[in-house]
């Protein structure tokens, strides 16, 4: 068992800890609720954006498709990982890392792959096994949808310029503050949506219906962006939370242990003092 000095020297250490680790939780709690406000709110606007292009797509002719959806043989794929700048967040960057290794191996193992980075973890990580093309941290200081848009414009116009054939997105999607759910989109080129004979829109079109889907398509693409970087910013500050919420009752685990420890020591030491007491005393007395 240890000596008291050194029970006494732990307890102080986790207790530094646990501080630390609440208060990170409570940090993290705060910006949590925004960044979940934030990615609750655009959710519905991106899914009727991402619905009605799907529906007027579906009723275009084949030759009337748009520029980023040309399908080509797939030999350069660019897979955008998007993690954090800062860890203590559980598995969260972990498993992005992890998601884009089985991506690679599992669909494109004899393509030239290369990644884009957003995030200085998964950068750490993946430059010392694959190419990085490029790597973005400063997003996060001002997430808008001006810095996104720049993001998804610089992804578009890799791919018209045919440098990519493939580019993929590869997200943690906010569920909850506990849950997040690692997501592999198809960002371009656009995924076919089959027509549907059944479906009938009674709608009238002003400008035309073509010219419709060709402004949506570019405005669709940079909402995705922006959209998988809100679920991700929202997924870190949950997970995070989580992280620290657990860490801080193992810590208190662990110091009420100590404290245990410490004073079942303390009450040995008395005891035995007591003891010698009573021993010398009786000593002097034959």
């Amino acid at each position: 068992m240890a000596n008291l000095k050194e029970l006494r020297s732990r307890i102080t250490s986790v207790s530094s800890t646990m501080q630390i680790t609440s208060a990170m939780k409570m940090v993290s709690a705060a910006k949590l609720s925004k960044a979940q406000d934030a990615i609750t709110a655009m959710r519905p606007y991106s899914e009727k954006l991402s619905e009605l292009l799907q529906s007027l797509s579906a009723t275009l002719d084949s030759d009337q498709s748009s520029k980023y959806s040309e399908q080509r043989e797939v030999n350069n794929v660019l897979i955008v990982s998007i993690s954090s700048n800062r860890g203590l967040a559980g598995a969260f960057n972990s498993n992005i890392v992890k998601a884009s290794k089985y991506v690679v191996n599992r669909d494109y193992e004899n393509k030239n792959v290369e990644f884009f980075t957003i995030g200085k973890k998964a950068n750490d990580i993946l430059k010392k096994t694959h190419k990085i093309f490029r790597n973005e941290t400063e997003i996060y200081d001002d997430l808008s949808f001006e810095n996104a848009e720049a993001v998804a414009q610089d992804l578009m116009k890799l791919f018209v310029e045919g440098k990519y054939d493939k580019i993929v997105l590869i997200y943690n999607q906010f569920v909850n503050a506990a849950t997040q759910k690692v997501q592999v989109e198809q960002f371009l080129p656009i995924v076919p949506v089959e027509k549907d004979e059944n479906v009938t829109l009674d709608y009238i079109f002003e400008p035309s219906k073509e010219e419709i889907v060709l402004e949506l398509i570019p405005k669709s693409l940079k909402m995705q962006v922006y959209k998988a970087l809100r679920d991700s910013f929202a997924s870190e500050h949950g997970a995070r939370m989580t992280a620290m919420h657990k860490a801080t009752d193992n810590a208190t685990e662990l110091r009420d242990s100590l404290k245990l420890s410490y004073n079942k020591a303390r009450q040995a030491s008395i005891t035995n003092e007591i003891l010698e007491i009573v021993g010398g005393a009786e000593a002097l007395n034959k």
